[in-house]
């Protein structure tokens, strides 16, 4: 694979993006609110300060260490789906560059604060972050790219 072909300088930008974003943006939330916190108080949309400790929608909580461990098994698994479907064009890379560098920004944030801070608070669903946006818009393309490519289809069906 070269490493300077389109879809893989893509897919390197994308993870750096989703990286300084997402943990530019949980900076900001530390320095600026207490735990618990949110700004404004009331509303549809709010930045609110928690930690997760857990997973999606704050299932696992207080198994950082094997969350750890799958995230680590889930980049590289993404890498090996990255090596595999590369060439298929670069919304596969988009796709895999927002999950790799989400699963990357709450990784970063499990190893050095012991939990992942999240912010983005919208109305009844679970308060979450950039990295958590990114992964999900990621799996969101992936899938439809998955539904909507013939060639991947045929693959699947040999």
């Amino acid at each position: 694979m070269n490493i300077f072909n389109k879809n893989t300088l893509t897919a390197i930008c994308v993870i750096a993006t989703v990286l300084v974003l997402d943990q530019f943006t949980k900076l900001l939330v530390r320095q600026s609110l207490v735990r618990g916190e949110s700004f404004p108080e009331v509303g549809f949309f709010r930045f609110t300060h928690v930690y997760n400790t857990g997973s999606l929608f704050g299932i696992f909580q207080g198994y950082n260490t094997p969350l750890i461990i799958a995230s680590i098994v889930a980049i590289l698994l993404l890498i090996w789906i990255y090596r595999t479907y590369a060439h298929k064009g670069l919304l596969i890379s988009l796709a895999l560059g927002l999950q790799l560098g989400g699963a990357a920004g709450n990784l970063i944030d499990r190893l050095m604060q012991g939990h992942v801070t999240d912010f983005l608070d919208v109305w009844i669903w679970p308060v979450f972050n950039i990295a958590d946006s990114s992964i999900v818009i990621g799996l969101g393309i992936l899938f439809f790219i998955m539904v909507t490519d013939k060639e991947l289809r045929q693959e699947k069906n040999e």
